[in-house]
Formats: structure tokens, sequence, C-alpha cells
């Protein structure tokens, strides 16, 4: 008998959370004021090893009366959202998993529309779009963060996407030994789940909106040098690279670069080739609100950015920068 035949609730919401207090405090907000009713769902937090001010917030969230249930799990030594992730579903008894992050903040109608089209395709797993925040959208620069999905996959990011707990159990989660850190773990769930035969399936009415995180210079910088172990996935699924640029290229960015690399080597009397291959980096460089007097910067990120996919290469032996 499953929790939702025994009157449990038919869907959990579990999310990471690591030290973003004021962001996970409006995305409870969110997931509180569902269309949903209150009775049909949970709410399960994992607490990644966050400072005092989290562990405020969360025992604050506890106490709410009204709404749906939270439960609000510690971990004391973070070990990332793989493993946090990983501990949330298997807390809960709910037939349906919805994850998504503590930098979201969910739409009135989410929920029963990824629920909605996980009845109407029992088995599949559900992705859904995001949106970059539409009031922080403005603010949007260089040195900003957000995530935006349009279409289905390829990434299947954990910011809005929903499992069958008995999907989740066959798969055995999330590789929490392979994934220290965020970057390529959910792209290795929902590719595991395809190559075992199971179809996602597009929930174009279960939006999520994501933060337009302002990180600066440096921070923007530290955010390109973690994605190598985003590299593994091409490792363990060769058929994930026919939706890289060119079959190789993690970022079209990337591909440009290499590019204006190889205009650089060539001889001048090809200025015709030269020019036709650095072109596309060129507007890249310029195509920017402060134009070319950021180049430099977009150079040295870009730079990072490949090589940390490069160093990922090497650690897993798969052609993909």
């Amino acid at each position: 008998m499953s929790a939702a035949d025994a009157g449990g609730p038919e869907v959990a919401v579990v999310m990471a959370t690591h030290d973003r207090p004021r962001r996970l405090a409006r995305q409870l907000a969110a997931l509180r004021a569902q269309t949903l009713d209150a009775s049909r769902y949970e709410i399960v937090v994992v607490d990644d090893a966050s400072g005092p001010e989290t562990v405020e917030l969360l025992a604050r969230e506890a106490r709410y009366q009204g709404g749906p249930p939270l439960r609000v799990i510690r971990r004391d030594v973070g070990g990332g959202p793989a493993a946090a992730r990983n501990e949330g579903w298997r807390a809960t008894q709910a037939p349906l998993i919805a994850f998504t992050d503590d930098d979201c903040e969910a739409t009135a109608h989410w929920l029963e529309a990824g629920l909605s089209a996980a009845r109407a395709h029992p088995g599949s797993f559900i992705q859904g779009p995001i949106a970059p925040h539409p009031e922080e959208w403005k603010d949007y620069g260089p040195f900003s963060h957000t995530v935006r999905v349009d279409a289905l996959g390829p990434g299947f990011e954990t910011a809005n996407i929903f499992y069958p707990r008995d999907l989740l159990e066959r798969l055995g989660g999330f590789d929490e030994v392979a994934y220290t850190g965020p970057g390529g773990e959910d792209t290795d769930l929902a590719w595991k789940a395809i190559e075992s035969g199971v179809q996602p399936v597009w929930a174009p009415d279960a939006l999520m909106h994501h933060a337009v995180t302002q990180l600066g210079p440096v921070g923007k910088l530290r955010l390109a040098m973690r994605w190598h172990e985003s590299m593994l996935p091409f490792k363990r699924y060769p058929s994930l690279r026919r939706h890289r640029y060119g079959g190789v290229f993690w970022s079209v960015v990337h591909m440009w670069l290499f590019r204006a690399l190889v205009a650089l080597l060539l001889p001048r009397r090809l200025w015709w080739l030269r020019w036709w291959l650095a072109a596309p980096y060129v507007k890249h460089l310029t195509n920017r609100r402060s134009g070319p007097l950021l180049a430099p910067y977009l150079i040295v990120h870009d730079v990072v950015e490949t090589a940390t996919c490069v160093r990922g290469a090497i650690r897993y032996r798969v052609l993909v920068i």
C-alpha cells in the first residue's frame, strides 16, 4: 500500500539547503502557497551543515501552524547535494518526489501541474520549465548567475523535476560517491533512468522561477571552476554527447573559444578563414552591456571554465571540453 493509499501525502517536495536563509524562506513561503491542498503534500528540507542563521530559520519554520507538514533533517557534516537529496527522499514515504532548490521560487500551480503530469504518465519522471525570477531578471548582468530551461533535457536539473519513488529506489538515487559537489549529479540520475528504459515527460505548466544571483567577478570565476564532475555523465552515457555542441564541447562558448584559438594559429594570408573562425567569439566578447571593456575578464572566465572541463575530461577519460 502506498503512502497516498494509506492517507499520507501524494507528493513530497525535497530540497537541500546550505547557507541561503533568505532564499530558503522565500521558497518555503511559495511552497506553502501552492494550489494543491496542503493535506496532499509535505516538504522535506535537508540542511547540509548550514550556519546558525539557517538553523534558526528552519526551527521557526518547523513551528509554523497550518499548511503542509515540514520535516527538517540536519546534517552536521556537509556531504553535498546528492547525499542530502538522497537522505531527503528516503525520509518520506510519498510515492512521488518533487525536487527543487533553495534558490528557486515555485509558482502557485507548480505542484498541481507536476502531480497531474505524473498521474498521466505513470512510471515516467517529469521535468518542468525553469525561468529567471521575473522581479530579478532586470538586474541580470555579466557577473550574474541564473538557470533557464525551456525544453525537455538534456541536463534535467533538480531545480524542477519529479521522480516516482519506486524509480528512485530501483536506481539507487543520486550517486553521492562520485558527485561530492553541485553539478552533474542530476544529469547522471536522469540519464541512468533513460538508459534503463524510462521516458522523461515535459510538463509545461509546472513552472519554477530561479533566482538571479549577483556573484561578482571572483564569484563568477569560482562558479566556472566547479564543473569538472559534470563531465562524468558523458563517460557513463555516450548518447548524451549528441546534445553537446559538435558532440565535443560542453558549452557553445567553449566551441567559439576553440575556433578563435585555431584562427590565431593560422597564417595571416588566410585572413578570411581566420576571421570566419574567430567571428563568433569576437561577437561574444563585445555583445555585452559594458561592451569590449569587459573582454579581458570574459577571456579569463572562458579559459578557466574550459580548463575545468578539460580537467574533468582527463579525470574521466572522455572527450568533452
